[in-house]
């Protein structure tokens, strides 16, 4: 039982840094209702950028890691929320009037250009490189659980994120014009939002999320590449689906059932690391066949 409680630990933590990535996914389509294929690959560039200013950049890594460690997610979260906020400026806004099709392929296109740009060696190289471990090696033992440090510093900050997201939705001026951008583009021109700036704070809010889960990706798993944001990135577009496209909580919910659900795989399965990123396909299948509104979305009807 000790085994099967430490296999839910585990697949909690990588099931929060999915949800910090799917949450940018619902939102987005939230709001224009289409997938920022490219976010995935934000999630990568905040790894990125955090272990350049660990090492190479500012050499963080060397100070003390109550002190690095908070600059480091700065800086990731900084440079991440202005590629996004780039990305939606120049390469999805000129085509918001054109068919989703068009705006679909333009977001393989950014996702593209940001694995294979990263590739240059200008840039970062096609090697992977070693994420300095700047958390010191300890754990906490809870009813014979040994929980790491990184994944409670994980499950902390998830938490404390996702609850500050949902007091920006529900209780600022910001996040009630962004509901109503969501409910309705149109009418929410027409009662003087700016929608412009509503949709620039959704994918910065969105890009920051996701480095931070780039940065504890990294952390614990202790290896950068300029093509790790893929895999994550399909699997949290898949955790959205699965809790409801556009749903910020069904996004939460679903990235925790899929990283448990990976875990579990691995665990007592067969030879179960080879179907462990099958399996999130799988359930992909599965649900589109049985609710294709997800766990917690509503079925909308369109009128054509």
């Amino acid at each position: 039982m000790q085994e099967f409680f430490q296999q839910i630990i585990n697949g909690l933590s990588v099931g929060a840094v999915y949800a910090l990535i799917a949450v940018g996914y619902t939102m987005v389509y939230g709001v224009l209702r289409f997938i920022n294929f490219a976010h995935g690959d934000v999630f990568m560039l905040g790894a990125m950028t955090a272990l350049l200013a660990a090492t190479s950049w500012f050499g963080l890594a060397a100070y003390n890691a109550w002190v690095a460690l908070p600059l480091v997610l700065l800086f990731a979260v900084v440079v991440c929320s202005v590629i996004g906020f780039l990305v939606e400026r120049f390469c999805y806004r000129p085509l918001r009037n054109q068919p989703r099709l068009t705006v679909l392929i333009t977001a393989i296109g950014v996702s593209m250009l940001l694995e294979f740009g990263g590739q240059h060696r200008a840039v970062f190289g096609p090697t992977p490189q070693a994420f300095p471990r700047m958390l010191p090696y300890q754990s906490v033992a809870l009813g014979g659980v040994s929980i790491d440090i990184v994944d409670i510093l994980i499950f902390a900050l998830t938490i404390a994120l996702m609850l500050g997201l949902s007091y920006i939705v529900r209780f600022t001026r910001t996040g009630m014009a962004l509901r109503a951008v969501s409910f309705r583009f149109d009418t929410a021109m027409l009662m003087g939002i700016n929608t412009d700036r509503i949709i620039s704070v959704t994918f910065v809010l969105g890009s920051a999320l996701a480095a931070v889960g780039g940065v504890m990706y990294g952390i614990k798993y202790r290896q950068v590449d300029p093509l790790m944001g893929l895999l994550p990135g399909l699997k949290a577009f898949i955790a959205a689906v699965l809790g409801g496209i556009g749903n910020l909580a069904g996004a939460v919910v679903g990235a925790i059932v899929l990283g448990v659900t990976e875990i579990l795989v691995v665990a007592y399965l067969p030879n179960g690391s080879q179907y462990r990123d099958a399996v999130a396909f799988v359930i992909l299948i599965v649900i589109l066949l049985v609710k294709p509104s997800g766990l917690f979305g509503t079925h909308a009807i369109e009128k054509v």
